[in-house]
């Protein structure tokens, strides 16, 4: 027997906005890791803010380690392969049958659900996807190459616990970036042909990257002037500026020459190494922004004027504000308190060694603030679970596998589907913005944020919970015999199925850290004991159907949509 399709009404929307977020305030200090071990659940609800989703395993892994250890762990614990191995083992295999294959962005979806569901360091894999959502690069964009955006999400992995200066340098210089931020080929002015430098990369790297549109205090509040404008944290003058700093870069070449610009013969890895500078290409010209003047020079320094273009980003001090409040959302909650980011914003300025830019440092202070780890929680508190995160948390709750090895799911953008995909945003904003707040909500009018409900309407929602049922009850991906490629493995909660209790206690932990009302839980305890188990034959279907309705009435409901 299959899970009943519900209707879903267009007030879905609503009652997921009104259920989500606000953060709570005031004053609270960081917490190291509490003496005592963590609970079951809070334990699962640690894991559902730092993985790609708790198995029996891992909460078993934080409660014997406790949450710092654990994350001394993870942090030191390497990757066990690459996105870009994934993709460069595929190309090989398929060439050998077929030597014109090439590589779809298919192929790096399924990589990135083949890490996401089995790799042990799963803080890196959860810091790889908040990243990326900032450092935006798109398979939208068809001059992204497919290997290229393996290894570009790799290096964000590489620099998820390194300094915040080297991953700014590796996201600035891979050609990944180049080409999608349209600054890789980019060349000095020229008053002949009225040729300007592109401005894009100048622009959105203060933008969106580090500094953002206006100036900040610590805590992340706006600055303002004696009238109670905002200050803006640059200028237009500023982005002409930076933007000569970004000329003359290219491709990657063993024998770079001053006539070809890195566009022809390019070696097999011209789309995985660094950019190199062409000098050449190099504006010559005076360089001013942000306060830092770079003079004109007769001999071209591209290397040194990134340099300090780069320092001069990674010194303004509205990136750990602009940072810190970014990945609290991307992690914890959409609404952390100006106290919060403060916090974090300080470890960013100093990890305490006089080390500024220390990721690792400023993770664990994200992880282990008071406002991330205390309970009770708020019922105001949290943040909307990205659909990504939802469809991962099913995988690792319930052992899913692939039965091919490849992990075959295709795109999940449709809005009849997950309506995201990852490394395909629609454009460099990501797929929702960090200060997006849905308008005719108790959100909105409370002058909060909810950006993950930007990419949600009746129809995504709708497509949501579809897409969960048939993928709950048959699996996901590609078929083959017949089969899904993905499918779960329900073995744990058939095994208690006929204990109803016990069955949705098991899934409330998994999914939702324990946190799931006792008015949800009574409901959802009425329906699968609806489900009758035959006292003759084979208690088989029942019970895996008790199972499946258990799971899939959780993952639809909108308190499982809130991660609290």
């Amino acid at each position: 027997m299959r899970v009943s399709r519900p209707r879903i009404l267009a007030r879905c929307l609503t009652v997921l906005a009104v259920l989500a977020l606000v953060a709570c305030s005031g004053a609270r200090g960081t917490d190291g890791g509490s003496s005592a071990p963590p609970s079951a659940a809070e334990a699962a609800r640690f894991l559902t803010q730092t993985t790609f989703g708790p198995t029996d395993a891992s909460i078993s892994l934080v409660r014997s380690r406790g949450y710092s250890q654990w994350l001394d762990e993870q942090m030191t614990t390497p990757q066990s392969s690459t996105h870009q191995d994934d993709l460069a083992a595929r190309l090989t295999a398929q060439r050998a049958i077929n030597p014109g294959f090439q590589l779809q962005a298919s192929d790096v979806y399924w990589s990135f659900w083949k890490h996401a569901a089995t790799d042990q360091d799963q803080l890196r894999e959860r810091m790889k996807l908040a990243l990326s959502e900032i450092f935006v690069i798109s398979l939208t964009d068809t001059n992204v190459r497919e290997l290229g955006a393996g290894s570009y999400y790799d290096m964000l992995g590489d620099n998820a616990f390194g300094n915040f200066r080297t991953l700014l340098e590796q996201v600035t210089l891979h050609p990944m970036m180049g080409v999608y931020l349209t600054w890789l080929g980019n060349q000095k002015e020229d008053p002949v042909t009225g040729r300007n430098p592109d401005e894009n990369y100048a622009r959105e790297v203060m933008q969106l990257m580090t500094i953002g549109l206006v100036q900040l205090n610590q805590d992340g509040t706006t600055r303002t002037d004696n009238l109670g404008r905002p200050l803006p944290s640059y200028t237009t003058d500023d982005i002409a500026g930076l933007a000569k700093v970004f000329t003359g870069y290219s491709y990657y070449s063993p024998n770079p020459t001053n006539t070809t610009f890195g566009g022809r013969n390019l070696p097999t890895d011209a789309t995985t190494r660094s950019m190199i500078p062409y000098p050449a290409f190099h504006s010559l010209s005076a360089k001013t922004f942000l306060g830092v003047s770079i003079p004109a020079s007769s001999t071209p320094n591209p290397a040194g004027d990134l340099k300090i273009a780069l320092d001069t980003l990674f010194n303004h001090p509205n990136v750990g504000p602009f940072i810190s409040r970014q990945l609290i959302q991307r992690l914890v909650t959409s609404n952390p308190s100006p106290a919060y980011i403060s916090r974090v914003a300080g470890v960013f300025n100093n990890n305490g060694r006089g080390v500024r830019g220390d990721m690792s440092a400023v993770v664990r202070a994200i992880l282990l603030d008071t406002e991330a780890r205390t309970l009770p929680i708020s019922a105001s508190a949290g943040k909307i679970r990205e659909p990504l995160l939802r469809m991962s948390s099913w995988m690792r709750a319930f052992g899913a596998a692939s039965d091919t090895g490849d992990w075959r799911i295709g795109s999940t953008s449709a809005n009849t589907s997950l309506g995201q995909t990852a490394l395909t945003s629609p454009s460099v904003f990501n797929f929702f913005r960090p200060g997006y707040s849905p308008p005719n909500t108790r959100i909105g009018n409370a002058g909060m944020v909810a950006p993950e409900l930007q990419i949600a309407d009746e129809v995504t929602v709708a497509g949501y919970v579809n897409t969960m049922q048939t993928t709950i009850d048959l699996g996901i991906g590609a078929t083959a015999n017949g089969l899904r490629d993905v499918r779960a493995n329900y073995a744990s909660e058939i095994a208690v199925a006929n204990d109803a209790n016990a069955l949705v206690d098991r899934v409330n932990l998994l999914l939702m850290s324990g946190q799931m009302s006792s008015t949800m839980r009574t409901r959802i305890i009425e329906a699968v004991n609806a489900v009758a188990i035959p006292t003759t034959g084979s208690q088989t279907a029942a019970l895996t159907n008790r199972a499946k309705l258990a799971i899939y009435m959780t993952m639809a409901s909108s308190e499982y949509m809130v991660q609290r």
